[in-house]
């Protein structure tokens, strides 16, 4: 029973060591739209990953917007744009409400398909119950191994998020290869058929004037 509750435990640090959101948003053109998220603690780590997976260039404008200090002044934590994707951390050094925005005013056709997290570190751990004979120092390192393997399944997720939006760019790239093959072959044949239509157009022409000549 008390090797469960261990477990339970362990669980438990892992979820509560982050508090994270992971969610995909089709924005149309010219739209703008934002997302956010409360930091409860001065100094907290706040993580923000997005990647454009379809739609025009492949890219988007972004802002994070920190805590106001000032009514009706923005505070700029990052910006960008016609990016990609982006992958940062920054220490949230006031606590308060940021704001990730997405913006596609510089599309007038295409719709984006943006993946994104965010991701807000909770510095309050778990407190792992001591087993019997069980010294602090291996609570610790436990403690520090589950965090280290935490580390490394979100390194695999964030890759496997990268992977997805080269496979969803390549295929985009074959899609628009093909269609691009396709189109020119509708114009070689239009053209072949055009031609071959001029061609009987200026052999019966010659045969005409031949016979009007004649008579």
């Amino acid at each position: 029973m008390l090797a469960f509750l261990f477990l339970l435990s362990l669980l438990s640090l892992l979820t509560s060591y982050v508090s994270a959101t992971a969610l995909t948003y089709k924005l149309v053109p010219n739209e703008k739209e934002c997302f956010y998220t409360q930091v409860d603690k001065e100094g907290a780590k706040v993580a923000f990953y997005f990647a454009v997976q379809s739609g025009g260039s492949f890219d988007i404008d972004y802002k994070v917007f920190g805590p106001t200090r000032e009514p009706g002044k923005d505070r700029i934590v990052l910006e960008g744009e016609k990016e990609r994707q982006g992958d940062f951390v920054f220490t949230a050094n006031e606590v308060g409400e940021y704001r990730f925005c997405f913006d596609n005013s510089m599309s007038t056709v295409s719709d984006k398909l943006v993946d994104f997290e965010i991701a807000v570190e909770n510095e309050v751990r778990s407190q792992l119950p001591q087993k019997a004979g069980a010294a602090p120092e291996q609570l610790s390192g436990v403690e520090e191994t589950v965090l280290k393997l935490s580390g490394q399944v979100s390194t695999l997720v964030r890759q496997q998020k990268y992977f997805r939006t080269r496979e969803n760019r390549n295929f985009s790239t074959v899609r628009s290869t093909e269609g691009r093959i396709f189109r020119f072959s509708l114009i070689e044949s239009g053209l072949m058929v055009a031609m071959a239509a001029l061609q009987v157009f200026i052999v019966k022409m010659f045969f005409t004037g031949g016979r009007k000549g004649y008579v």
